[in-house]
């Protein structure tokens, strides 16, 4: 690594290790997403020329919701790397189950800095629980492992081109001292006999545990379960952490539904069963709770709640401005762990903003909009001149 992205990296980590609970002000996250901004202006020549062709400088921007996001298609057109593209230590690829081609590409420059971000906001949401946790009561929070991750994923050296297998990887060793596993192979197959296995071992220690994969694996997970009459009493404190959707790999089940048939199955209450938002294109992730306090079958008050160093805007998707808090738009994520790449990623995801957080309503469905093709045309002019 350079050292101009290694002392940024150094900086931006520490930082998320210091605060992964504690609000940033405006300020201290105007700050650094100038930092980052001018960072990627001098070392990213792709972003560097679209900027250009946006007529934006650094000093002519006045708040940082002006420096100029990509659209997550973007990733699937270019490479974006702000640094030496020669140190890129990780590729990660997006699913590809939405439309057709090439599948999108996000080029880590330093693993760790991606770990720096996912632990401690993991542990702020799923192993510090606090007094919003499933259970009211404070998980320890000392040097001894909590919460093993049983994964319903491919292990990470089975699919290194995976985000959430790396994320899972990183907090199994990070945050769970190494105890759990995964239980899906890279062919997809869920190892049943293995995982009802490790349950009923874990029933019989009372030993809490998180449950985590794709929500897709769980229905599959759900559909052995019903066919084998079968289910488990997780022990209390326990959670259940879905990601992913369905991306046309299992059926379909409405978010009341699933939720019921996780909680009927494992013996967890609505509340212990979190929904993780992430994407490749983005190195932060979100949760529903529980520390956002969620209450039982209100599924629908959810919201997620973005780290310190993540601000979101939701953008109207014609004239791509910003609406007012709780009106629909397109999710536009300004993320600076994304430091290595770009900041600010637009995605296809319409939401809602609320208090504190956001809501996710799900998939833009048709043609792109056209603000988002424009910018995808200045984006490729810049690689092309």
């Amino acid at each position: 690594m350079s050292n101009a992205f290694d002392s940024l990296a150094q900086a931006l980590g520490t930082a998320f290790k210091e605060s992964p609970g504690e609000p940033w002000s405006d300020d201290v996250f105007e700050s650094w997403a100038r930092r980052v901004f001018t960072y990627q202006l001098e070392t990213n020549p792709v972003y560097a020329a679209y900027v250009r062709k946006r007529g934006v400088t650094p000093s002519n921007v006045a708040h940082w919701s002006e420096i100029p996001w990509v659209p997550a298609s973007a990733f699937k057109a270019v490479r974006l790397v702000s640094g030496d593209p020669s140190q890129v230590e990780r590729v990660f690829q997006t699913s590809g189950t939405t439309g057709v081609g090439r599948r999108g590409e996000h080029h880590v420059l330093d693993l760790g800095l991606y770990e720096d971000s996912l632990i401690p906001n993991m542990m702020r949401h799923l192993y510090t629980g606090g007094p919003d946790g499933p259970d009211g009561q404070d998980r320890p929070d000392g040097d001894s492992p909590t919460l093993p991750i049983l994964a319903l994923a491919p292990a990470p050296a089975d699919v290194p081109e995976s985000s959430l297998s790396f994320m899972l990887g990183a907090a199994l060793d990070g945050l769970s001292g190494g105890q759990g596993g995964f239980f899906v192979t890279r062919d997809g197959v869920i190892d049943t006999a293995g995982l009802s296995e490790v349950l009923v071992e874990a029933a019989s220690r009372g030993t809490p545990l998180l449950l985590a994969g794709t929500a897709f694996a769980f229905v599959h997970w759900l559909d052995w379960l019903k066919e084998h009459s079968a289910g488990f009493d997780l022990p209390q404190g326990s959670l259940i952490m879905e990601t992913g959707g369905f991306k046309g790999r299992s059926r379909v089940l409405e978010r009341p539904e699933f939720y019921a048939s996780l909680s009927e199955t494992h013996g967890v209450p609505f509340e212990a069963i979190v929904n993780e938002y992430g994407m490749t294109e983005l190195l932060s992730q979100f949760y529903d709770g529980p520390v956002a306090a969620v209450s039982g079958m209100d599924l629908e008050g959810r919201r997620h709640v973005p780290p310190p160093w993540v601000r979101t805007r939701v953008l109207d998707p014609n004239t791509l401005s910003a609406v007012p808090m709780g009106e629909p738009g397109l999710l536009c994520h300004y993320d600076l762990a994304n430091a290595g790449s770009v900041m600010a990623v637009l995605t296809e995801d319409q939401g809602v903003a609320v208090e504190d957080g956001f809501r996710v309503l799900g998939r833009v469905q048709g043609a792109e909009p056209r603000g988002c093709s424009l910018a995808m045309d200045d984006l490729l002019s810049g690689v092309r001149s």
